[in-house]
C-alpha cells in the first residue's frame, strides 16, 4: 500500500505591511466604529487612471477575500482586487503637511499627475 503525504505550504500575502502599516491598522481599529472587524482595501475604478486605492472599515467577512491578521487587527483584500496587488507594500508615511497610506505597486503600469490613481 502506498502512502501519500500531503505537505501544505504558507502562501505568501498579497500585499506585504510595513510596521507603519500595521501600527495605522491597529490604531484605526482602536477607534472603528461599532462592528467593525477589520479593515479592508480594494481597488475600485476612479480617478484619471482608472484604479485608485480605497482603505475602508468592513463590518462583515468574504470568504473569497484575502485575509491578514496583523497585531492590530485583521486586515482584508478586496478578492476582485488581489490580482492588481500582488507583490505591493504598503507603508503608512505622515509628514507636517501630509497622512496617508502609500503603495509601491509593481504591477502598476503608470499613475495619474496627482497620484490618486493608477493603471494596469
Amino acid at each position: 500500500m502506498t502512502e501519500t503525504i500531503t505537505r501544505t505550504r504558507q502562501r505568501p500575502a498579497a500585499v506585504i505591511l510595513t510596521p507603519g502599516a500595521e501600527g495605522r491598522i491597529a490604531a484605526l481599529m482602536e477607534a472603528a466604529p461599532e462592528g467593525a472587524i477589520g479593515v479592508k482595501l480594494s481597488t475600485p475604478r476612479r480617478g484619471c487612471s482608472g484604479l485608485a486605492y480605497s482603505v475602508d472599515y468592513v463590518t462583515a467577512a468574504d470568504p473569497l477575500d484575502e485575509r491578514i491578521e496583523t497585531p492590530g487587527g485583521t486586515f482584508f483584500i478586496d478578492s476582485a482586487s488581489v490580482l492588481y496587488l500582488v507583490g505591493s507594500t504598503m507603508d503608512w508615511q505622515e509628514d507636517d503637511f501630509t497622512a496617508g497610506f502609500v503603495f509601491q505597486n509593481p504591477n502598476a503600469k503608470g499613475t495619474c499627475g496627482c497620484g490618486e490613481s493608477f493603471t494596469i
